[in-house]
C-alpha cells in the first residue's frame, strides 16, 4: 500500500514544466530535415544540368521554408487552435480568388500572382484543412458520433471541391486525405470506416464519369504505358527505364544516362525521382525511404506524447499526410498509381509545396516543445 500510494503520490505532486530547446527547435528532426533538404539540392543540380539559377531560387525558397518553421515552432498550440477556424476560411477565400482571377499555366489555373511572387493557395489547404478539423474535434468527445463525421466531411468536402476544380486532382486528393486522417485519428470505429469505404468504392463509376479526360487517360495510361509509347505512355516508360537502370548501386551522381541526355520529362519537378533512383540507385533509395520513414516516425512519436486532443490530431495527420507525399510520388513515377502531378517532398524544384511542409514541421515542433510533462 505504502509504495502503491507513493507512486500515485509522486504522478499527482509532480511539478509540471515545459520542455525547452533552443528556438523551440526538436534537434533531430530539424537535422533530418536539413539532410533532405541538402540532398534535394544535390539531385535537382543533377536533373537541371547544374543550373545554379534553379538552385539557388530553391535555396532561397528552402531558407524561407526554414525561417517560417522556426516562426511556428514559437506560437503554442493553443494558439493555433485559436486561429484554425479563420485560417480555413482564408483558405477557402484565395480558392475563390483563384477561381475567378488565378493564373493559369499548363491547362490549370491554380496560382495567385502577385507580381513579385507566385504562390498555389491550394497548397495552405494541406495545412490549413487538417487544423481546422483537429479543432472542430477537440472540444467533442472521442470518438467522434455519426452526425459529427459528416460535418467534417462536409468541411473537408469544400476546398477539396474547389481544387478539384482547377482542375488538380493530386492536391485535392492529398487534401481531402489529410482530412480524413483527422477523422481517422479521432477514433472512428473500423465498422464505420468500412461503411465509408464501401461507399467510396461504390461511388467510383460516378467519380470516374466527373473526370476530365485527361485524368481518365492517366488512369488507363497508368494499365498499360506501352499502348502509346510515344504519347501518353512516354514519361511513364522513360522514368521506369531509368529507374531499373540504377540497378544496385546506381550510375554515380551526374551520371544519369537518362536524365542528362534529356529522355525523362519533368525531371526537376514530378519525375526527380526517377532522377534519383538513376544515379543512387537500390540502396539510395532505401537510404532515402528510410530517411522519410524516420521523419514520419517523428512526427507520429511526437502526436503520440501530445498534451491535448487538437494537439495529437493535428501532429498525427500532418505526419500521415507527409507519408502520402512521398507514397503518391514514388508509386506514379514507378507506375504503381496514374501520374497526378505529386511532388516528391522538399527534393523536387517548387516554392509553395517546400515552405508549406517546412511551415507543417514548424507546427510539429511547437506541439513538441510546448507540450508539458511530469518531471519526476
Amino acid at each position: 500500500m505504502a509504495s502503491s500510494y507513493s507512486i500515485r503520490d509522486s504522478l499527482v505532486n509532480s511539478p509540471i514544466r515545459e520542455e525547452r530547446n533552443l528556438f523551440n527547435i526538436d534537434p533531430t528532426l530539424f537535422i533530418s530535415l536539413v539532410l533532405l533538404c541538402t540532398i534535394g539540392l544535390a539531385v535537382l543540380y543533377s536533373a537541371t544540368s547544374g543550373e545554379m539559377a534553379a538552385i539557388t531560387r530553391q535555396s532561397i525558397r528552402f531558407a524561407l521554408g526554414f525561417a517560417v518553421l522556426i516562426f511556428l515552432a514559437q506560437i503554442p498550440a493553443k494558439e493555433l487552435a485559436r486561429w484554425s477556424p479563420w485560417l480555413y476560411l482564408l483558405g477557402i477565400a484565395l480558392l475563390l480568388v483563384v477561381m475567378m482571377i488565378g493564373y493559369s499555366g499548363k491547362g490549370a489555373q491554380r496560382w495567385i500572382d502577385l507580381g513579385v511572387v507566385r504562390f498555389q493557395p491550394s497548397e495552405l489547404l494541406k495545412i490549413f484543412l487538417p487544423m481546422m478539423v483537429a479543432w472542430y474535434f477537440s472540444e467533442k468527445p472521442m470518438p467522434p458520433t455519426i452526425p459529427q463525421i459528416f460535418i467534417a466531411l462536409i468541411i473537408i468536402a469544400i476546398p477539396a471541391g474547389l481544387v478539384l476544380t482547377q482542375p488538380d486532382l493530386g492536391t485535392a486528393l492529398l487534401i481531402a486525405f489529410a482530412g480524413i486522417c483527422v477523422i481517422f485519428l479521432a477514433g472512428i470505429t473500423w465498422r464505420l470506416l468500412a461503411v465509408f469505404g464501401g461507399i467510396a468504392l461504390a461511388s467510383m463509376p460516378v467519380f470516374w464519369f466527373y473526370l476530365h479526360d485527361y485524368q481518365r487517360q492517366r488512369i488507363l495510361t497508368m494499365l498499360n504505358p506501352e499502348s502509346d509509347p510515344l504519347g501518353t505512355g512516354y514519361h511513364i516508360i522513360q522514368s521506369k527505364i531509368a529507374i531499373g537502370s540504377g540497378g544496385v548501386y546506381g550510375k554515380g551522381w551526374l551520371n544519369g544516362t537518362q536524365s542528362q541526355l534529356d529522355f525523362i520529362p519533368e525531371r526537376s519537378t514530378d519525375f526527380i525521382f526517377a532522377v534519383f533512383s538513376e544515379e543512387f540507385g537500390f540502396l539510395g533509395v532505401v537510404l532515402l525511404l528510410c530517411a522519410y520513414g524516420f521523419i514520419v516516425m517523428r512526427g507520429l512519436t511526437i502526436a503520440a506524447r501530445a498534451k491535448n486532443t487538437y494537439s495529437r490530431l493535428l501532429a498525427g495527420s500532418l505526419s500521415l499526410s507527409f507519408f502520402a507525399y512521398f507514397l503518391v510520388n514514388i508509386g506514379m513515377v514507378s507506375g504503381l498509381l496514374p501520374v497526378v502531378g505529386v511532388p516528391l517532398p522538399l527534393i523536387s524544384y517548387g516554392g509553395t509545396s517546400a515552405v508549406t511542409l517546412l511551415a507543417a514541421f514548424g507546427i510539429l515542433m511547437s506541439i513538441h516543445s510546448h507540450r508539458k510533462f511530469l518531471s519526476y
